[in-house]
């Protein structure tokens, strides 16, 4: 086995914990067999969660492999241009380095950040910049103005993709990963990313991927009594604008989750190809793989849509990893990790010393029971509309800035967050000590912007409008008005985003 393993990233946007057949969970048919056999032949962390419940900065944290509070990068916003990534590092070391698909760098999203090369695509609409919009118009689909489905108002609605499954961006992302493994230089190892948009809404996906699931095989979503008082302020502003605060229908809720589902199992085809191309060469036992995305999704458990929660939906992720050499087969871990711990994980394997600067930890230790870690931190933006929460084994804790609240779950394999136990004298003492170690560890990086001393910064309570029409999200995915004839404008323009910091 050489010194230097290759290292495949495989990695998806926006997919829950509980999407994988092997380890059960949101539907107990769902087809994944590709990810089934990483189950089988490495080792699930089943207590994975991200360092932020949304796009850029949990992908930020995961290449920086420091928590939201130390990148700065709390929301879709910037990320800091001075720091050294995972692909710099390995790059470095003699790594080839190579990514496709969506990356979500900001504010630069063309940036190489360490890849000595890049496959460009991002969501959203047709661009001219972008690879894949450039690949859709030289096989006659550049009338396409939707590539990843409309957005907007039919965020939520399911639909088949305009594209036929050979030229779909799923199957995009594994033809390229398969063209780089022919081509990449064999003297030396290689680093891929390969990152797909789905199950990112909308969810579509081509024929016949469409008809895998019925929604009344799929079932309901989650929906405890008295779950409106496990809702922050986010869940509220999201349910608003991806349209689906305004009533409960059960057909439409079941179809939106069989066609996630939909999404989840093209994915997992398309990972079982670039798997297949890796064991058919010999090269798969010689390969660190890593699968795991970037948050999750509600998808109408607790009511609820979207992302920026720390409930489990949300803020909880697959997060698969094989490799003989360093990770047993079969195996489960639910020690709690982080997307922080890829960086020293890819390292680790390679040889590197990790930079002191990086929080995360080797993936191989935690699986061997060789650290002392006891929780991983959850943010979702600061001060005023922060969410921050702390996971362990035992516990769960969220503190949100905007409802000046706090809520304290129990952990346990087959339980869900059902009940706050906040403000249960017999989970006081375990109340206090979530709380001061969130805190304490705020205070130690000289993170203060939530902080009063030793307690919460109390801000002004934030409330969604009463007005069921306010803050409605208009994403077009790219200017429209030109696609119109003469005499036909849309009176309402596209907004890029909400009076609400953090969007």
């Amino acid at each position: 086995m050489p010194r230097q393993p290759n290292i495949l990233l495989l990695f998806t946007d926006q997919q829950r914990h509980d999407t994988i057949g092997a380890l059960g969970g949101l539907y107990p048919y769902i087809q994944t067999p590709a990810l089934d056999s990483l189950v089988r032949e490495g080792v699930s962390f089943t207590s994975a969660y991200t360092p932020s419940p949304v796009c850029i900065a949990a992908r930020c944290s995961l290449v920086l492999s420091q928590w939201p509070h130390q990148t700065g990068c709390t929301t879709n916003s910037p990320m800091p241009q001075d720091r050294t990534s995972l692909m710099e590092l390995l790059n470095a070391e003699g790594y080839q380095t190579h990514g496709i698909g969506k990356m979500h760098f900001s504010p630069d999203s063309r940036k190489l950040w360490g890849f000595e090369s890049r496959e460009y695509s991002e969501e959203g609409g047709r661009s001219d910049q972008d690879d894949f919009s450039v690949f859709l118009k030289e096989n006659g689909f550049g009338h396409v103005v939707n590539l990843h489905g409309v957005r907007s108002e039919f965020y939520y609605i399911p639909q088949p993709s305009q594209l036929p499954e050979r030229l779909h961006h799923t199957q995009w992302v594994a033809d390229r990963s398969l063209e780089f493994l022919k081509r990449r230089d064999r003297s030396r190892p290689f680093f891929l990313w390969s990152s797909f948009i789905k199950p990112h809404p909308p969810f579509e996906s081509p024929f016949p991927w469409t008809r895998l699931y019925k929604p009344i095989e799929v079932g309901f979503p989650y929906v405890p009594p008295g779950c409106e008082e496990l809702l922050t302020f986010w869940n509220r502003v999201q349910n608003r604008y991806k349209y689906r605060d305004q009533g409960f229908d059960g057909n439409l809720v079941r179809l939106i989750r069989a066609q996630y589902c939909a999404c989840v199992s093209f994915v997992d085809h398309n990972v079982g190809r670039i798997l297949a191309a890796l064991r058919e060469a010999g090269e798969l036992d010689d390969t660190l793989v890593l699968f795991t995305s970037d948050h999750g999704e509600m998808l109408g458990d607790y009511g609820s849509y979207g992302k920026r929660s720390i409930l489990d939906p949300a803020s909880r992720v697959p997060m698969l990893v094989r490799y003989p050499g360093r990770f047993a087969a079969d195996a489960r871990c639910d020690t709690p990790v982080s997307l922080v711990d890829v960086l020293p994980t890819c390292l680790g394997a390679a040889g590197v010393p990790v930079p002191s600067a990086c929080v995360g930890l080797d993936l191989a230790d935690a699986a061997r029971g060789h650290c002392d870690r006891e929780g991983v931190l959850i943010q979702f933006s600061e001060e005023g509309s922060g969410l921050y929460g702390y996971a362990t084994r035992e516990h769960k804790y969220t503190y949100s800035a905007p409802d000046n609240r706090e809520w304290l779950f129990e952990r346990a394999p087959s339980q869900r967050e059902e009940r706050n136990l906040a403000g249960n004298a017999a989970y006081e003492g375990a109340l206090q000590h979530m709380r001061a170690t969130l805190i304490g560890h705020f205070r130690r990086d000289g993170y203060t912007a939530p902080l009063d001393g030793d307690r919460w910064k109390q801000f002004p309570k934030r409330e969604v409008p009463s007005d069921p029409d306010a803050w409605q999200l208009f994403q077009e995915g790219g200017p429209v008005d030109h696609l119109f004839p003469e005499g036909y404008q849309p009176r309402c323009k596209p907004q890029g985003g909400l009076p609400v910091k953090g969007i």
